[in-house]
């Protein structure tokens, strides 16, 4: 099976997005594992204007990265990173956060269903065998939550709404290319994505603990965090009509 699907990978363009915002101590370690991992695919980082020392370490180690010249926080990365995708004629592109907590060695279970040609998104989620870094406890209960107001909204059922570990076809990238949301981005993409009838499956990974740095999303963030996403899921419904 992994020599068959290493041969598909051969045969599609894959992209590994890499969205870092001020992860110096993290972002060379990353590349590492994906490179290691998936050495077929091609990766990209997409330096979020950061203010430590991130650009002149990808520059040191000659990574392949685009630099965004304003902080377009990890929607705006994201989607720079799929408009990236679309205009280098990329197949499949991978979402992989910056910070430590991914873990390349599942990317190749991400690519399957859409090789296979069975999914459109295929999302990475840590609920499903419960092994690895599971998150708090409160952050676990608001992404239940936000998992049932998307069914409620959409009729899709994703555990890990949250998760910044997915992976979408070309159908996909040509949407998130032009449509992505921008602030907290991961479960309004779900939304839409149900809202498309797109093929949304999840495969079970594990995820680390942020090896190093600091999370952009403290108590006080949560909160607005929630009230956020929820209000822009409802709105987003509400527009799509039907």
């Amino acid at each position: 099976m992994g020599e068959i699907l290493q041969r598909n990978i051969e045969k599609q363009k894959v992209l590994i997005i890499i969205p870092a915002y001020n992860e110096a101590e993290n972002i060379i370690h990353t590349i590492q594992d994906v490179e290691q991992n998936i050495p077929a695919a091609n990766y990209v980082v997409v330096n979020d204007c950061s203010s430590d020392d991130t650009r002149e370490i990808l520059q040191k180690n000659q990574a392949n990265y685009l630099d965004v010249p304003v902080n377009l926080g990890i929607g705006g990365g994201v989607q720079t990173g799929y408009r990236y995708a679309l205009e280098q004629g990329y197949d499949i592109a991978v979402q992989f956060d910056g910070d430590g907590q991914h873990d390349a060695r599942y990317i190749r279970d991400l690519i399957a269903p859409i090789e296979n040609g069975q999914a459109d998104v295929v999302i990475g989620s840590r609920f499903i065998a419960r092994e690895g870094f599971q998150s708090s406890v409160m952050r676990r209960l608001g992404i239940r939550f936000l998992s049932s107001l998307i069914h409620i909204l959409c009729g899709v059922r994703v555990r890990d709404v949250t998760s910044g570990m997915r992976a979408v076809n070309r159908r996909m990238i040509e949407e998130f290319s032009q449509n992505y949301a921008q602030d907290y981005p991961e479960p309004e993409a779900v939304l839409a994505s149900g809202l498309m009838n797109a093929r949304i499956e999840e495969v079970p990974v594990q995820m680390r603990e942020r090896q190093g740095g600091a999370s952009s999303i403290n108590a006080l963030r949560s909160v607005y965090y929630m009230i956020k996403v929820s209000t822009a899921l409802v709105m987003t419904r509400l527009t799509a009509g039907g």
